[in-house]
C-alpha cells in the first residue's frame, strides 16, 4: 500500500482488503452516513471524515497526514493484515470461506469506548437505520461540530462529562424508550471512572462481568463493547444473525447462544471477532442463504 498526501487529501493505493462499503454497513459503526456508492462520512475523534473508494485506491477527503497517522490510520485498522487473518481462519474452518470471499473487505474499526457502550445499549430491539438517526440526533443536540461535508454539518458523540448532564426524559423525547434509564446508568458509569483504560488492562471476562454491572447491558452488548470499542478481538457477539447463520453452517438445529459462544472460542480463538463481522454481514446480505 503507497500513502500520498495531495490536494488536500490522503490519497491510499494498492490498498487490499478493503471495501468502503462493507466497513460501514456491517453493523459495527452507527455514527456515518452514505452520500453515494462507496462514499461516506464518518464521524469519530471528533472530526468528520469523508471516504471515497474506487477499485483499490481509498481517498480521506480533506485531512493531512499528521490527522492521518493520529486518528485515521487507528480508526480504519490499517495496520492490521486482514489477509494474514482470513488466511488462518480459512485454514482453521473451511466452512468460513463462503462468507469471507463474500465480505472479503471488511476491516473492525476502532471506535471510541463511551460511544459504543452508548449505542449498542440503543440497538437493542432496533435496526440499523433507527439505532442511526437516534445516535445523530444525540450528537446533534449534546455534542459539538465535527465538520461540514456537501453543505451538511456532523457533530461529534456527546463526551462523558455532557452526557452525565442528559435527563432520562431526554433520552426518551429522542425515542431511545425503555433503555432510556439504561443509558443514564451508562452515563454515570462512566463519570465514576469506567474507561478504556481501565478496562483494556483487564481480561476479557473481567472487562465483560464489569460491563454487565450497568443496568441494560447484556452478554451480547458487552461483546459488542468489547470488540468495536475495546479491542478484545476475541469477543463473539451472538444476535439473531449470528445464531442464525451459525446454527445453518455448523449445528443443523436451534443452538443456545451460550453453546455458539463456546464453539467460536475454541474454534477461532483470538479471531473470534473476525469471524463474527464476516458471519454476521454474510447473513444480513444473503438472507435467502440462511433461512
Amino acid at each position: 500500500m503507497y500513502i500520498e498526501e495531495k490536494h488536500g487529501n490522503i490519497i491510499l493505493s494498492e490498498v487490499e482488503d478493503f471495501n468502503v462499503e462493507q466497513i460501514f454497513e456491517c453493523g459495527q459503526c452507527f455514527h456515518f452516513q452514505k452520500l453515494d456508492d462507496m462514499d461516506y462520512v464518518t464521524v469519530a475523534y471528533g472530526k468528520a471524515l469523508r471516504i471515497t473508494q474506487s477499485l483499490d485506491k481509498v481517498t480521506l477527503h480533506n485531512t493531512d497526514i499528521n490527522e492521518y497517522n493520529e486518528i485515521w490510520r487507528k480508526y480504519l485498522d490499517i495496520d492490521t493484515d486482514y489477509g494474514a487473518i482470513k488466511k488462518w481462519l480459512v485454514q482453521r474452518d473451511e466452512r468460513l470461506k463462503e462468507a469471507i470471499d463474500t465480505t472479503y473487505g471488511i476491516r473492525i474499526l476502532r471506535q471510541e469506548f463511551h460511544e459504543m457502550l452508548m449505542s449498542f445499549i440503543i440497538s437493542q430491539n432496533k435496526q440499523i437505520p433507527h439505532i442511526k438517526q437516534i445516535v445523530s440526533a444525540i450528537s446533534e443536540k449534546f455534542g459539538k461540530e465535527a465538520g461540514e461535508i456537501n453543505g451538511r454539518k456532523y457533530y461529534s458523540f456527546p463526551e462523558v462529562e455532557a452526557l452525565n448532564k442528559i435527563t432520562e426524559e431526554e433520552y426518551r423525547t429522542l425515542k431511545t424508550g425503555f433503555r432510556a434509564p439504561y443509558l443514564v446508568s451508562a452515563s454515570q458509569a462512566l463519570e465514576l471512572g469506567m474507561t478504556a483504560k481501565v478496562l483494556e488492562i483487564m481480561s476479557y471476562e473481567e472487562a465483560k462481568a464489569e460491563l454487565m454491572k450497568i443496568k441494560g447491558v447484556g452478554d451480547k452488548v458487552a461483546n459488542c463493547v468489547l470488540l468495536f470499542g475495546l479491542g478484545y478481538r476475541n469477543a463473539f457477539p451472538v444476535d439473531v444473525w449470528v445464531k442464525r447463520i451459525m446454527e445453518q453452517v455448523y449445528f443443523h438445529e436451534d443452538t443456545p447462544k451460550e453453546k455458539i459462544m463456546a464453539f467460536a472460542e475454541e474454534n477461532f480463538g483470538d479471531y473470534g471477532g473476525y469471524a463474527q463481522q464476516y458471519l454476521f454481514y454474510y447473513a444480513r446480505s444473503f438472507l435467502n442463504k440462511v433461512r
